[in-house]
C-alpha cells in the first residue's frame, strides 16, 4: 500500500454491516474514500430486536436518519431505561438520565445517602425525572428547565429486520456499493488482506472490515466465560402491549432472567439461562411463564462472552460480534458496534503506515468494552435474587479487579471510581449499586456543611419539579402516534 487507504471493503450482515458502511461513507466520501459492502445472509429472525443506548441518536443524526421516519418504518419505540424486578429484592429503575440535582454546589447522591440514614423514605429513582416519566407511561421531552436540572436521555427498541433494512437503504443512498453473497474467501499476503472473493468475484481494497463475516483472526480471543453464568439466550416475540411501556423490563427468575422490549410491532423477549439447568423446551416454558404471555418465533442462541484483544490486525478491523461478544444483559451489542465505528472514524489512517492508529484503536476499544463488561459483571456479582443455583453462581463468578475496586470505593463513601473510556455516567452506577441493595458506609464530609433544613428544602423542590414536569409530558403512546403520523403525512 503506497498511500493512505482509499477503498474500504466491509463484509458481514445486519446492523453491524450497514451501520459501519453508512458511517464510513458519510464521513469519508468527501475525502475520496469509497466503500463496498458484501452482505451475507441475515442472522435476524422476526423476534430479533436492537436495544439502544442514548448515544445512537447522535450517530443517526450524522447519517441523516430522521427519528420519526425511523420509528415509523421500524415500528419501534422509545426506552427511558431498565426497570429491574425479581424475587427477594425491591424493584428499581436504571434511567437514561440524571438522578437529583446539585445541592449547595455538591453532587446530589451523598445528600440522598445521608438523608436515608436519617429516615428519608423516598427511593433514589423518585429523584429522576426520566424514571418517573417511565413509571407513568410518559415520554420526557427535554426543554430549558430539564436541561438546567440535568440529563434527560432516551434509547430505542428497534425490531431487528426492519432496522437493518433502514440502515441498508441509507447506506445505498449514501453511495455504498452493495454486493450480496453467501460467503467470502480471503486472499492474503502475510498479515495483509489483498482481496475478498465473493461468489467468484474478486474485490480488492486497502482496509477490510469484518462485520460478521468471520474472516478476522481471533485466535487470541479472551474468554470471559468465568465471569458470567449464562450460556444460552432464547429470543421470542408476542403481540404488542395495548399501551407500550417506555422502558425495558428486566425480570429475574429462579434460573435466569427475562427481558421484555416493547415496540409498536411486537413485544420482543430475551430469556438468558444455563443449558445444564434447562433444555430449550424447558427454557421456552419458563420464559412464557415469566413473561405471562404466549411466545412465538422462538430461537435459542449460544452465549460465549469474550473479546479479541486486537480487533484491528494488519489491515483488518473487526466490528460488532467479530470484535467482542457480550453477555445479553442490558442489550449492549448495538452500542459496541457504535463504539467500534466512532473510534475507527477518529483514527482512520492518514497515510500508508498506520501502526500508531491501529495500536491506539486496539487500546481504546478494548478499554471501552471492558467498561461495558464491568457494568454487567457488577449486576451479577451484587444480585439479591435469592439462593437458587443460577443466582448463587452469578454472585460467586469471577469479577475483574476494576469491579472489585468500584465496589469497595462505593461501599466506603458512595463514590464511583473514575475509569477511562466509561460509557455509563456515575449516577447510573450509583443507581445500580443502590438498586442492588448496596449503601455506602459514609459520605464525603463536605456535605455536612449544608444545614439539614437546606437539604429538606432542596429535596422538596426537586420532587416538586419532577412531579410538575412529568405531568406536562405526553404519554408514550400519544407521542409515538403523533410522531409517526406527522412523518407519514
Amino acid at each position: 500500500m503506497s498511500a493512505a487507504p482509499r477503498h474500504v471493503v466491509i463484509a458481514g450482515r445486519d446492523a453491524a454491516l450497514w451501520l459501519t458502511a453508512a458511517a464510513i461513507q458519510r464521513a469519508l466520501a468527501p475525502a475520496g474514500v469509497t466503500v463496498t459492502a458484501l452482505e451475507l445472509p441475515s442472522a435476524l429472525t422476526p423476534a430479533s430486536t436492537y436495544v439502544s443506548l442514548p448515544a445512537i441518536e447522535a450517530l443517526h443524526v450524522r447519517l441523516g436518519i430522521d427519528e420519526a421516519a425511523l420509528l415509523r418504518d421500524t415500528r419501534g419505540s422509545f426506552t427511558l431505561g431498565h426497570n429491574v424486578a425479581g424475587p427477594g429484592a425491591a424493584p428499581f429503575f436504571l434511567a437514561h438520565g440524571s438522578y437529583g440535582a446539585p445541592i449547595d454546589g455538591q453532587g446530589f447522591f451523598p445528600f440522598w445517602v445521608k438523608a436515608r440514614r436519617f429516615g428519608l423514605g423516598a427511593a433514589l429513582e423518585d429523584f429522576s425525572p426520566t424514571a418517573m416519566a417511565a413509571r407513568q407511561g410518559r415520554m420526557l421531552l427535554p426543554d430549558a428547565a430539564t436541561e438546567v436540572f440535568g440529563r434527560t436521555d432516551y434509547g430505542y427498541h428497534l425490531p431487528g429486520i426492519a432496522y437493518a433494512g433502514v440502515l441498508k437503504t441509507r447506506a445505498a443512498r449514501l453511495g455504498v456499493t452493495l454486493h450480496q453473497t453467501h460467503g467470502v474467501a480471503v486472499e492474503r499476503d502475510g498479515d495483509t488482506i489483498r482481496a475478498l472473493v465473493a461468489d467468484g468475484e474478486r474485490i480488492g481494497g486497502d482496509l477490510f472490515v469484518d462485520a460478521g463475516a468471520g474472516f478476522h483472526d481471533d485466535a487470541d480471543r479472551e474468554d470471559w466465560g468465568d465471569g458470567f453464568v449464562t450460556d444460552r439466550v432464547l429470543i421470542a416475540r408476542t403481540a404488542p402491549f395495548s399501551s407500550i411501556p417506555a422502558y425495558t423490563e428486566l425480570r429475574a427468575g429462579p434460573n435466569g432472567w427475562l427481558s421484555l422490549q416493547a415496540s409498536q410491532a411486537a413485544t420482543h423477549v430475551a430469556y438468558a439461562f444455563v443449558s445444564t439447568e434447562q433444555d430449550d423446551a424447558a427454557a421456552l416454558a419458563v420464559a412464557g411463564a415469566l413473561a405471562g404471555l404466549p411466545l412465538g418465533d422462538a430461537m435459542v442462541q449460544v452465549v460465549s462472552p469474550g473479546r479479541d484483544p486486537r480487533p484491528w490486525h494488519g489491515n483488518t478491523i473487526a466490528i460488532g460480534e467479530a470484535a467482542c461478544t457480550f453477555d445479553p444483559l442490558f442489550g449492549l451489542d448495538l452500542h459496541a458496534i457504535q463504539l467500534g465505528i466512532v473510534h475507527l472514524l477518529s483514527l482512520f489512517p492518514a497515510g500508508p503506515d498506520f501502526a500508531a492508529e491501529r495500536d491506539e484503536y486496539n487500546r481504546i476499544v478494548a478499554s471501552s468494552f471492558d467498561r461495558l463488561r464491568e457494568f454487567q459483571s457488577t449486576f451479577y456479582a451484587l444480585n439479591q435474587f435469592g439462593a437458587s443455583e443460577f443466582w448463587a453462581n452469578a454472585r460467586e463468578a469471577a469479577v475483574p479487579p476494576e469491579v472489585a475496586h468500584k465496589i469497595a470505593t462505593f461501599r466506603a463513601r458512595g463514590d464511583i471510581a473514575p475509569m477511562e473510556d466509561e460509557t455509563f455516567a456515575p449516577d447510573l452506577w450509583q443507581a445500580l449499586f443502590a438498586g442492588l441493595g448496596e449503601m455506602p458506609e459514609s459520605w464525603p464530609p463536605a456535605i455536612d456543611r449544608t444545614p439539614p433544613e437546606r437539604m429538606k428544602e432542596d429535596f422538596r423542590r426537586i420532587l416538586g419539579f419532577i412531579k410538575d414536569k412529568v405531568l406536562e409530558q405526553p404519554t408514550h403512546d400519544a407521542y409515538l402516534a403523533t410522531l409517526c403520523r406527522s412523518e407519514a403525512a
